[in-house]
């Protein structure tokens, strides 16, 4: 069984994928990078890392193989188990465990799990299609020193006219500046009295706009107690799945069974198979979620699941 492959596949999916009895594998989203010396950019991307105290099932892996293989639940835990005591056996033994397009395993001087990340595969699915490259450096004083020998080469200079006396143009000059000076008075005036009708008019508006609203002022004597409502809203991308249906009535009635042993259970829509989820809850913070998923498989359902999600 290649355990790396559905590793990765879901990988590209989840934020976390855990492997019972070993560690989980998280991804973080990291932003697009650029580096100074060799002036590379790198596009965005999932951060794999591992976190050796997660090693409780979740159930999303054997259900994942499970799908893929056609195999039983039981069967793909057992098949999980047995790899996983394969990796352990190695690991004590100071070899380095290669998983395929996900990083190296290793133990380390103090007797841990170190993971090293690979960084051929990007798992981040909005970056699909993007790649590394490297572009020369821009340097703008080029431009500047190539305008600086252009202006050497050819000054633009300014030469004035010259002109011949003529005395008629200075009192052509003259009556002209005197009829500007009178048309700005008049025109000044022409303003003032347009803003003083415009004053006016605004000050009659407003009268009667009081007017109107005096009119229709109107009191309630016995006016109504407000009412108050809370409505709780669940939220969260982690949700712990009860089930799958073929048919939405059968949905609907598994809601309100675990509504009726107080679950706050709903539907989160159609997957892409065609089944109606139903979840016992949704959370917010992962590690809550974790915690209450394993609360349910002890007490309720062992076959529940976290499901990573962004809903609409």
């Amino acid at each position: 069984m290649q355990l790396e492959t559905y590793i990765a596949d879901l990988l590209y999916r989840y934020d976390c994928v855990i492997l019972p009895e070993l560690g989980a594998f998280l991804t973080k989203r990291v932003s697009a990078q650029i580096h100074e010396t060799t002036h590379s950019f790198y596009p965005p991307k999932k951060l794999v890392s591992f976190n050796e105290q997660l090693q409780h099932n979740d159930g999303l892996l054997a259900s994942y193989i499970s799908e893929v293989e056609k195999i039983p639940y039981d069967v793909a835990v057992e098949k999980i188990a047995k790899k996983v005591k394969t990796i352990k056996s190695y690991l004590t033994q100071g070899e380095t465990i290669a998983l395929h397009h996900i990083g190296d395993l290793k133990l380390n001087v103090e007797g841990h799990i170190g993971f090293e990340p690979s960084h051929h595969v990007n798992y981040l699915t909005d970056a699909f299609g993007l790649s590394q490259f490297t572009t020369n450096a821009v340097s703008r004083e080029i431009h500047k020193k190539n305008v600086a020998i252009i202006e050497e080469r050819a000054p633009i200079a300014i030469i004035p006219e010259r002109r011949k006396n003529r005395p008629y143009l200075k009192y052509a000059a003259l009556a002209l500046l005197a009829l500007t000076v009178g048309g700005l008075g008049g025109s000044q005036l022409y303003l003032n009295h347009i803003d003083t009708q415009n004053q006016l008019a605004q000050e009659a508006a407003n009268q009667q706009l009081d007017a109107k609203v005096q009119q229709a002022t109107f009191v309630i004597e016995n006016p109504l107690p407000a009412a108050t409502l809370q409505v709780e809203k669940q939220g969260g991308n982690y949700h712990i799945v009860a089930g799958a249906f073929r048919v939405e009535a059968n949905s609907d009635k598994k809601v309100k069974q675990l509504r009726a042993k107080g679950f706050k259970a709903r539907k989160i829509g159609v997957n892409r198979y065609g089944l109606h989820e139903v979840v016992y809850s949704s959370y917010s913070d992962r590690i809550e979620a974790l915690n209450a998923l394993r609360d349910i498989k002890k007490s309720h359902n062992r076959d529940a699941w976290l499901l990573v999600k962004t809903l609409d």
